[in-house]
């Protein structure tokens, strides 16, 4: 028990106490802060169900359309405290619209006078932040103080993120694509340093990172513009003003540096390993030795980012399968841009594995001189 007590210093007593409260405090701060919306929110009171009907589409799917009666509290603006009358209609599936039960927070759209309202949306920011610090304290309890940085370097560059695209959007004049050019090597050169510190393995998972990334985006574009984009179709940016292209050029930018980042640093932290373990090792043997890794992790981080892309467009997909759209046509609509996007992703972590091989032997025989 006391060298239990003894392995636990002040500095870790005081920086679990600080998340302690910083978790009760933004637990009860969500909770408590409906005066600082400017939409109204109110509290379900009650919740019935009024009425039950039996639907049925083309494909003899069966579902409900259920009418239920909620009274809630109005929890802000002049009229705080009033009781409304609200008529939600959902399905039993909840597809589109949403059951509500006693205690659930909802934005409304109100009638004063009718003392009644209209569900706008739900008030989330409860469950986000409790998943959030689900995720910081798992975090935390794995990577210890590398985790900590994480999730620092994690919010950095979240925030960065909201500036970049702040800046293209009220800046038409600027590009996308140097924007998000200029947003890669501060997301990569802050989250590597951050996590890993200032050493020659981190500088060559940098500089494996922006080439590799580099790459792809060169190879992609080349191969867009050798074969007139034909195949890829801009559905999904119909609603934006700005060029599709960059738009998604930037968004394959982006999009494959994760993967890019995490097979650098896995290479260059994989050689600097064993040459620690064994600093007279032959560097033919190092470089064998990065290959063979790299052949263990290429299969699956391909699949990720394949999968990452992919999955998003499943809704849609069955969406279109259920109302007899040919499989090409579905398939095409849906998938074109988001494979395009995990094929660059793939082509970036491919040439990141090579790239990173030798920037890291480089330093090596710098380190060995």
């Amino acid at each position: 028990m006391r060298k239990w007590q003894q392995k636990i210093t002040k500095k870790q007593i005081l920086f679990f106490l600080i998340l302690f409260i910083s978790f009760i405090g933004s637990l009860l701060f969500v909770n408590l802060n409906h005066s600082l919306y400017d939409r109204p929110i109110a509290k379900v009171i009650n919740s019935t169900e009024v009425e039950r009907n039996e639907i049925t589409d083309q494909y003899d799917n069966v579902d409900y359309q259920i009418t239920e009666e909620l009274t809630a509290e109005l929890l802000n603006g002049e009229n705080k405290g009033t009781l409304l009358t609200i008529i939600n209609e959902y399905t039993e599936s909840e597809a589109i619209n949403h059951h509500f039960e006693t205690g659930d927070e909802i934005f409304l759209s109100i009638d004063i006078n009718q003392q009644t309202g209209e569900v706008e949306d739900v008030k989330r920011d409860k469950f986000v932040v409790f998943a959030l610090w689900i995720f910081i304290l798992v975090l935390i309890a794995v990577g210890k103080k590398q985790g900590v940085y994480s999730f620092i370097s994690l919010a950095v560059n979240a925030l960065i993120l909201s500036v970049a695209l702040d800046i293209y959007l009220y800046n038409s004049d600027y590009s996308l694509l140097v924007i998000s050019g200029i947003s890669v090597v501060i997301f990569t050169i802050l989250s590597l340093l951050m996590v890993n510190g200032r050493n020659e393995k981190t500088y060559a998972a940098i500089i494996a990172t922006l080439l590799g990334t580099l790459s792809s985006l060169i190879i992609a574009y080349l191969a867009l513009h050798m074969t007139g984009e034909q195949g890829l179709r801009y559905e999904e940016m119909s609603l934006s003003t700005r060029n599709p292209q960059i738009i998604f050029m930037a968004g394959l930018l982006i999009g494959a540096l994760g993967a890019v980042m995490d097979v650098a640093i896995t290479m260059s932290s994989s050689l600097f390993e064993l040459y620690e373990k064994n600093n007279q090792i032959d560097l033919k043997k190092l470089k064998q030795s990065g290959l063979e890794i790299g052949k263990d992790i290429m299969g699956t981080m391909t699949n990720i980012i394949f999968f990452a892309y992919v999955s998003g467009s499943i809704p849609m997909m069955l969406i279109y399968m259920k109302n007899d759209l040919p499989l090409g046509n579905t398939l095409t609509l849906n998938l074109s841009i988001e494979l395009a996007r995990a094929l660059a992703g793939g082509i970036g972590i491919v040439l990141t594995i090579p790239i990173a091989i030798y920037i890291s032997i480089f330093f090596i025989k710098r380190k060995r001189v």
